[in-house]
């Protein structure tokens, strides 16, 4: 039986428990179906609003953990219509 990539991704989580910025967007888009820029997680660094994170050296790094909590964060619950989003 053959397994496709990304659902290997998201059975097997990745081997480290941070990520470095650059990895962050696949890390998403592939398990949490949410597309997110780079830059505009480099914005959210300097204003706020982006995934925890922490610092070795100079170098962000974003724990797994963080990134799953804050993707739950900004997705809604699940709804039939939109009149039940309000």
């Amino acid at each position: 039986m053959h397994i496709p990539d990304a659902t290997i991704d998201i059975i097997m989580p990745p081997q480290r428990p941070r990520l470095r910025r650059s990895d962050v967007p696949n890390y998403l888009a592939t398990k949490h179906g949410i597309d997110i820029a780079v830059s505009t997680l480099a914005k959210m660094a300097t204003v706020g609003g982006g995934p925890a994170m922490q610092y070795s050296g100079r170098i962000p790094l974003y724990h797994i953990l963080d990134l799953d909590a804050w993707a739950e964060e900004r997705l809604s619950k699940a709804v039939r219509s939109t009149s039940e989003r309000g």
